[in-house]
């Protein structure tokens, strides 16, 4: 699809403040659930358009998830994760002109509903395997697909859950260890998509133009986490990461 100009297109608008939503609701807590997003803009524009212009908006996002979970949040998987998530970021970078995007999405999709299903069936079974007894390698891997998947299309919410979701963190140090591996992460793809020539005066005018809605709903999205409980938090992540693994299915066989 052939770039052009979205900044006073309404059929992108209708597409992007929706998704937009979503990605505030996700860094406001209920982390996945920005995942359906890129998809969403990608109707309209191109997938690499779409990823650079939700960059800029994703960072300013991230602001104030990292400002409102500052005291709730596990340095320890952080620590797991990001070494292997950098070299994921680089391996997306230089094999972004090769791999097969919809090949990505549909193995990530199929992974993601089989680990929400998963935890569904062992949770109910009153059987909670924990992750925290795993060896600390295993989560580089998982920091290594994280990285992959969010420099190749912001999708990198589904691996984090897998390493983290069984070691049954409270809500609210879930949620500030998602806000702060992802701010992280997405600073670290800024230079990729800089060298990928992404940044330019629409994308970043575009961004601009959507960032009010971005950090508002942000703001909704850490004042709604706070009043969930935690069982019905993951219940709610286990919810989402089904409704967005099964998007991601769809748009890779689509």
């Amino acid at each position: 699809m052939a770039v052009r100009s979205v900044v006073t297109d309404p059929v992108f608008y209708a597409l992007a403040v929706p998704a937009v939503i979503l990605l505030g609701l996700g860094k406001g807590g209920f982390s996945g659930l920005g995942a359906a997003s890129l998809p969403m803009i990608a109707l309209t524009i191109s997938p690499i358009q779409a990823a650079a212009i939700l960059l800029p908006i994703l960072i300013v996002q991230d602001v104030v998830g990292v400002w409102a979970f500052r005291r709730d949040w596990s340095g320890r998987a952080i620590v797991e994760l990001l070494p292997g998530a950098i070299v994921g970021i680089v391996l997306g970078w230089l094999l972004a002109a090769r791999v097969s995007v919809d090949a990505v999405m549909v193995a990530l999709g199929g992974i993601t509903v089989a680990f929400a299903l998963q935890r569904i069936w062992v949770e109910r079974r009153g059987t909670i395997a924990v992750a925290s007894s795993a060896p600390s390698w295993l989560g580089a891997i998982f920091g290594i697909v994280s990285g992959f998947t969010s420099q190749i299309a912001h999708a990198g919410a589904p691996p984090f859950q897998m390493w983290v979701i069984p070691k049954r963190l409270d809500h609210l140090t879930f949620a500030g260890t998602a806000a702060i591996f992802f701010a992280a992460v997405n600073w670290i793809k800024v230079p990729a998509y800089w060298a990928l020539g992404q940044f330019n005066h629409e994308t970043l005018t575009t961004a601009g133009v959507l960032m009010p809605v971005a950090i508002l709903s942000t703001f909704a999205g850490v004042k709604l986490i706070r009043r969930v409980s935690a069982d019905r938090f993951y219940h709610a992540i286990y919810a989402l990461m089904i409704l967005v693994g099964l998007k991601l299915l769809w748009d890779g066989l689509a």
